[in-house]
């Protein structure tokens, strides 16, 4: 998997699961793997570019 594939999952994941927003990439790593959203086990880098990517979707759950 590739970022390009790995930001609309965790988009996804976001939308359906909406408390897995303040997971650390580290405890994505399983979730995104145990929901089926990857096929195995991304890199921690890539699964938080693509959190920083979708947070910024979600304004309203940003950090102050």
């Amino acid at each position: 998997m590739n970022s390009t594939q790995l930001l609309p999952a965790i988009r996804e994941l976001y939308s359906r699961y909406p408390e897995y927003f303040h997971h650390e990439p580290w405890e994505l790593q399983h979730v995104l793997f145990s929901l089926g959203y990857v096929d195995d086990l991304v890199g921690e880098g890539e699964i938080a570019a693509a959190v920083e990517g979708a947070r910024g979707d979600y304004p309203q759950w940003r950090a102050a």
